[in-house]
């Protein structure tokens, strides 16, 4: 068969065909079934939601593009334990009567998980002055020292990092070319 747009059709075949495969495969990389069969499915979901061309009479060819959309899933499932549990030892160490409340706790881990991903998105030295200036509270001759590179350069870094900001608040996607 040749290749073609990953229809729903076509997403069940694949499905049928790989999801067993995909599922044991994700199970030995988390040692988790429920995490395991969770990823499995959100690996299809990512295939209806950006449809691509897979040759689908090539076993191999669609088990690559599944496991790399798989290994990218479970990149951010790891980096969300990360997260989660620093949130949670954050909670620890405060008294009982402070802790937010279970609706709280599950939006600012959320929130958290966005400001992650955000900043994942954005180039190291771009992260690291937008985390130095909004977090530490450094001045920008300071970041500049601390970068080794100039006032004007790090005035540049924020200008990006705000407008990359901006562009996923207001839901446009990011620019061509500055995903990292």
């Amino acid at each position: 068969m040749p290749a073609e747009k990953t229809a729903p059709h076509t997403i069940a075949l694949l499905y049928s065909d790989h999801h067993g495969w995909l599922y044991n495969w994700l199970r030995g990389r988390l040692g988790n079934a429920c995490d395991a069969a969770d990823l499995a499915h959100d690996t299809f979901l990512r295939l209806l939601a950006r449809p691509r061309e897979i040759q689908t009479s090539a076993p191999g060819d669609a088990r690559a593009y599944l496991g790399t959309i798989a290994r990218g899933l479970v990149v951010d499932h790891w980096r969300r334990r990360r997260i989660e549990q620093a949130w949670l030892q954050a909670l620890a160490a405060r008294p009982d009567m402070l802790a937010p409340s279970p609706e709280r706790q599950a939006i600012v881990l959320e929130t958290l998980c966005e400001i992650d991903a955000m900043l994942q998105s954005l180039p190291e030295r771009v992260a690291r002055t937008l985390l130095m200036s909004q977090l530490d509270g450094m001045t920008y001759a300071a970041i500049a020292t601390e970068l080794g590179v100039s006032e004007r350069m790090v005035k540049k870094y924020m200008a990006r990092a705000m407008l990359h900001c901006a562009i996923l608040e207001a839901g446009l996607g990011l620019p061509p070319g500055d995903a990292g």
